[in-house]
């Protein structure tokens, strides 16, 4: 009897041990399984954008929660803070000026490309009156501008010169300076961009809108546009290294992005909302009255190449170094 309890006791702790080694290894397998559905590694993307207009058209995409990339945005209202970060590899996509793109490829020793044109022209001239109704009203009249030795003044010049225009522009440091003196009725006509040109119109209905400096360009080209140049003041620009290492997800980000512009263009009340989610604007109305007015676009391939050649001769002329001291080269152009 004894020796029968001894063996009963014996088969019971080996088969406790069994069943303990059994469970210990199902809980091991179990922990080491992964779902592929749920656990997708997706391409990490860090992008930069700017405050403004060249930064409206990404704002569906920042609110997506489904994206073929893992990506971080940062919004900043420094151009030359995101070109430092583009330059030291801090970001790997970022939206920026044209002519600050074309400077950080010459600052960069190449090291960057432009994919697309993401904002035309963002220049308006306002009115306290009626006397101008076209660009040759414009004569011997005095404009007030801000931007003096950068694109804007290249810009206003340009499009004087061809249209043969004698005006005297006068120069403010400061778009918030000029949209003071203007609503105080210091001056009369006034050269702003977007969305500086918006919230003037909103604080006083005497002002009024005149002229669109993008359409005014437009005119000023050959009726072909993909061997004219356009007034393309945004673009999106890439770390040729990302993209190498990175196709497949650069060309993703294009699609998404693409689409977001889309989305911005044709739902402007939601995107204004998200514009000052984001912190792109301070404000959804006003964001809602700018954004038709901001020319938010997506151009790429050849006709973004040809476009930016053009007017980045535009500028080369009027001043080399407002794009770096030299027209860039053919590998500037991501063009596929």
């Amino acid at each position: 009897m004894k020796k029968t309890k001894y063996i009963f006791s014996i088969l019971l702790l080996i088969t406790f041990f069994l069943t303990a080694c059994f469970n210990n290894a199902n809980n091991s397998n179990d922990s080491n399984v992964t779902n592929p559905a749920t656990h997708v590694n997706k391409p990490q993307v860090s992008v930069a954008f700017l405050k403004g207009p060249t930064g409206i058209g990404a704002v569906e995409l920042m609110d997506s929660t489904d994206t073929s990339n893992d990506y971080t945005f940062e919004v900043s209202s420094a151009p030359d803070e995101v070109m430092a970060k583009l330059i030291n590899g801090g970001v790997d996509i970022a939206a920026l000026p044209t002519n600050v793109a074309a400077a950080v490829y010459n600052k960069s020793e190449q090291e960057v490309s432009v994919a697309a044109i993401n904002t035309l022209g963002v220049l308006h001239l306002l009115e306290r009156g009626d006397s101008i109704q076209s660009i040759s009203d414009l004569q011997e009249k005095t404009i007030y501008a801000t931007g003096q030795g950068s694109t804007p003044e290249y810009v206003l010049n340009y499009i004087l010169q061809k249209n043969n225009i004698n005006a005297t522009v006068e120069y403010m440091t400061e778009h918030a300076e000029l949209a003071a003196a203007f609503l105080a009725g210091n001056i009369d006509i006034a050269l702003l961009p977007e969305p500086n040109a918006t919230a003037v119109l909103l604080k006083d209905n005497s002002i009024r809108r005149v002229l669109d400096l993008t359409e005014e360009w437009n005119k000023t080209q050959t009726t072909n546009s993909l061997k004219a140049s356009q007034l393309a003041m945004g673009c999106i620009v890439a770390r040729k290294e990302f993209i190498e290492n990175n196709p497949d997800a650069f060309e993703n980000f294009l699609k998404e992005y693409q689409s977001s512009v889309h989305y911005v263009n044709s739902n402007v009340t939601e995107a204004a909302a998200l514009v000052e989610k984001y912190g792109i604007m301070d404000s959804a109305a006003a964001a809602e009255k700018a954004i038709p007015n901001c020319n938010i676009v997506f151009i790429s391939g050849e006709e973004m190449k040809q476009a930016l050649t053009g007017f980045y001769n535009v500028l080369f002329q009027a001043n080399p170094k407002s794009i770096g001291g030299v027209l860039p080269n053919e590998d500037f152009y991501y063009t596929k």
